[in-house]
């Protein structure tokens, strides 16, 4: 999703890694999630109300951290992180459910010294939203339904994107920034 703002921005696109902390027995509902520079954000209330004991957490942190490592290394091919430093960074998710990994992305790219971020989404729950609102500097969203349900919900095709997408994406995005300098 960040790739053709991007492109139509006219700058560089970096990727910020995020995983989500399932819950024990749905993985699919995040308890919290991790990210690059050892950002680790955790709902709090939902562990309590789940009993989510420690060592799940660390359990799944830890499978979670290696496949955080295992796609930085990948996506980035070496490269060096786009430096951040005092710049805007817009932070792309494609929507926010409870929002913990658009929350995990946003502290990194504050460990990353961002000057602005800027969060901008397609789509997201009222109340997360607003929570989110005081994380980024801005919040972009195009909708914010009343009857959210699920992020997958308001999309005609919600498949996950592939490595190989995602690399190809980064490899165009780079080409054409560098272009401009050339």
């Amino acid at each position: 999703m960040g790739a053709p703002i991007a492109a139509d921005l006219s700058c560089p696109l970096d990727i910020i890694v995020v995983r989500k902390l399932g819950a024990p027995g749905r993985s699919e509902l995040g308890v919290g999630a991790i990210a690059e520079h050892g950002v680790r954000v955790l709902n709090d209330d939902l562990i309590r109300y789940l009993r989510v004991k420690d060592d799940h957490l660390t359990a799944v942190e830890d499978q979670e951290r290696v496949e955080l490592g295992r796609r930085v290394e990948r996506y980035r091919r070496g490269r060096p992180e786009v430096d951040l430093k005092g710049r805007v960074a817009i932070v792309v998710d494609d929507g926010l459910a409870t929002g913990y990994t658009a929350r995990a992305a946003v502290l990194a790219a504050r460990a990353r010294r961002a000057g602005e971020i800027v969060l901008a989404i397609p789509v997201g729950a009222e109340d997360t939203v607003t929570a989110l609102e005081g994380l980024a500097d801005r919040v972009v969203v195009l909708t914010v339904p009343k009857d959210f349900r699920a992020v997958g919900f308001w999309y005609q095709n919600f498949t996950q994107t592939s490595d190989k997408e995602v690399l190809a994406a980064l490899e165009s995005a780079r080409r054409r920034y560098d272009s401009f300098f050339d």
